[in-house]
């Protein structure tokens, strides 16, 4: 079953590997703030597509209090490879905490039980979730979402 709205954000803990940060840190820095969780993989077209708009958000709305975390999940044998992942963190700009997945235990935390790539799971300030949105469709609807969180979360913190 999927992750209800609502649900608080799961722990980091469980991912087999880190690019550009610890677990601990991007636990750290996702509190108090509007938290986007994205899974992706190095075999995915669309991932690739969409990363360049993470990217933007990513660094357009960190004043706004965004804060981002990359998973890769792989969804074959050969997205295990942590030289490919860490090749495709540097070309596709990925310069948020990326936890690596291979043993699929965020996956499960998420409840992304459909290996969903992309998949997009939106948190506000006070780490419930607020939004989902997966697929090719995906950016279109967690887009708005995230307009409407960091607005709420804004006007909640006064």
């Amino acid at each position: 079953m999927p992750m209800r709205i609502g649900t608080e954000l799961p722990s980091f803990e469980g991912a087999t590997e880190w690019f550009n940060a610890t677990g601990a840190h991007a636990a750290s820095e996702a509190k108090g703030h509007t938290v986007l969780v994205h899974f992706w993989s190095v075999s995915c077209g669309l991932c690739k597509e969409n990363l360049p708009r993470v990217a933007e958000w990513r660094d357009q709305r960190a004043g706004e209090g965004l804060r981002v975390v990359a998973v890769h999940m792989p969804r074959y044998p050969a997205d295990m490879d942590a030289e490919a992942v860490r090749e495709a963190v540097a070309a596709y700009n990925i310069t948020e905490p990326c936890a690596v997945d291979n043993q699929h235990r965020l996956r499960d935390a998420f409840q992304n039980e459909q290996g969903f790539v992309p998949a997009y799971y939106l948190f506000d300030a006070e780490g419930r979730l607020r939004g989902f949105a997966a697929g090719e469709y995906g950016l279109k609807v967690i887009g708005p979402a995230l307009d409407r969180v960091l607005a709420a979360d804004k006007t909640a913190a006064g």
